[in-house]
């Protein structure tokens, strides 16, 4: 096979070549990155960091070494009448903005403006948009080249799960806590009946004394990972049909790993974010979770223009949402066969004549799924996750524009190379 890009006549051998070492042979890629460190300079001048003072850590500790024996089962006896129809209330609350990616999403954005306190719901609304994007992509204009019908489903199922289940776990304790301003006094002792972690009744005990956000987000980050563990990552089926797969093991290539984070600066739309290096780790989930929440809420020209972003664009699940001058939520021509393509992206823009991607709303993309019920237990064992609770500062590398531009053209080079996952 040979392709025709630009002036250049390529063998599928020398595009395979060239989509690897592209672009650190760019010139235009190296001023690009030159420019992007001294952008990045001046923002992290104006950073702060995220504060977790040794004695929230200290006090910490002790309430998780006071938390009941887990072998003690919860029953209709830790909770009055007005207590079960809260539980009740609750989760059909939750259940009910449990639809999909977008109505979940959705409801942490409402959270947050409600509770700014809550730092957690917006990074969670922010990561919630990564995966819807994620789930679109499966249908969008470059993956379904790459991957099979029954790839795309399987790691559309892998990653509705996880959304679904963190939305299941975290949200109830939201909404708990919610409540519990109201009767003005804490109610958290009820997490185990919503079935949450005990870890988290010690984290929401502790927030509800000092009123300290950066522990509270934290613990949910490292509650949400280890909730997920052996329910999705670690669970055989996910193994199997999406973690253990040959063509996961691009995921690098296909963005699967990219967080960004859309802030309006001016006229423009940029990218904040960080790579996902092995996202079969739990530790290193965890540490990302902390580095988004640095961007988020350590770089102060970040935070404004996420909540600027927000506040002007409602989540659909298409990229459209941040950059429609590169996609389109409809098609804008015809399904092209992959013989006749064509180069369309220079960069983080397309080249003249060239139509937008097609990346569709989540409905158009994926109908509802019921969700299966959660997997029982709780993975607190013992007090080693205090190593998590340290004070968060923003990474010296988080501007991703450049880097997603490149990244999109990487999947439309190895869509051009042909079979590359087949």
């Amino acid at each position: 096979m040979r392709l025709t890009i630009g002036n250049h006549r390529w063998s599928g051998k020398d595009l395979l070549k060239k989509l690897a070492e592209w672009p650190e042979e760019a010139v235009v890629w190296v001023k690009a990155k030159l420019h992007t460190g001294a952008y990045e300079k001046a923002l992290l001048d104006t950073s702060f960091s995220l504060e977790v003072p040794s004695s929230a850590v200290e006090a910490l500790g002790q309430r998780l070494k006071a938390l009941p024996n887990p072998a003690k089962k919860p029953g209709p006896a830790y909770a009055g009448l007005e207590d079960r129809l809260l539980i009740d209330r609750i989760r059909g609350e939750s259940q009910g903005w449990n639809r999909n990616n977008v109505t979940r999403t959705e409801a942490y954005g409402r959270m947050y403006a409600r509770h700014p306190e809550l730092h957690w719901a917006l990074l969670a609304h922010m990561v919630s948009r990564n995966g819807g994007w994620s789930m679109t992509d499966l249908q969008g204009e470059l993956l379904p080249y790459l991957l099979s019908e029954e790839q795309r489903r399987n790691v559309f199922a892998f990653l509705e799960r996880a959304n679904a289940l963190i939305f299941r776990d975290a949200y109830a304790q939201l909404l708990l806590y919610e409540e519990s301003l109201r009767q003005r006094r804490p109610l958290f002792h009820l997490l185990p009946l919503l079935g949450v972690s005990r870890f988290m009744c010690g984290v929401w005990e502790q927030f509800w004394e000092d009123r300290r956000s950066v522990p509270l987000t934290i613990g949910l980050i490292v509650n949400e990972q280890h909730y997920i563990e052996d329910r999705v990552v670690r669970h055989p089926l996910y193994r199997r049909t999406v973690l253990d797969t040959l063509f996961f093991h691009t995921q690098s290539l296909l963005q699967l790993n990219h967080v960004v984070f859309p802030y309006r600066e001016g006229r423009l739309i940029r990218l904040a974010g960080v790579t996902v290096e092995d996202f079969s780790s739990k530790k290193e989930r965890i540490e990302v979770g902390k580095k988004l929440y640095g961007i988020l809420f350590g770089l102060p020209a970040v935070h404004q223009g996420v909540l600027r972003f927000v506040s002007g664009s409602r989540h659909t699940g298409s990229r459209a949402d941040f950059w429609p001058h590169l996609f389109a939520p409809k098609r804008q021509g015809p399904r092209i066969p992959r013989g006749e393509l064509k180069e369309r992206l220079d960069g983080c823009r397309l080249r003249p004549g060239a139509l937008p991607l097609y990346s569709p709303s989540l409905q158009s993309a994926w109908s509802d799924r019921p969700i299966a019920p959660s997997e029982p237990g709780d993975w607190f064992r013992t007090e080693e996750v205090l190593a998590y609770f340290r004070t968060v500062e923003p990474p010296s590398s988080f501007e991703m524009t450049q880097a997603y531009g490149t990244g999109l053209g990487r999947i439309e080079l190895a869509v051009l190379a042909g079979d590359l996952l087949e």
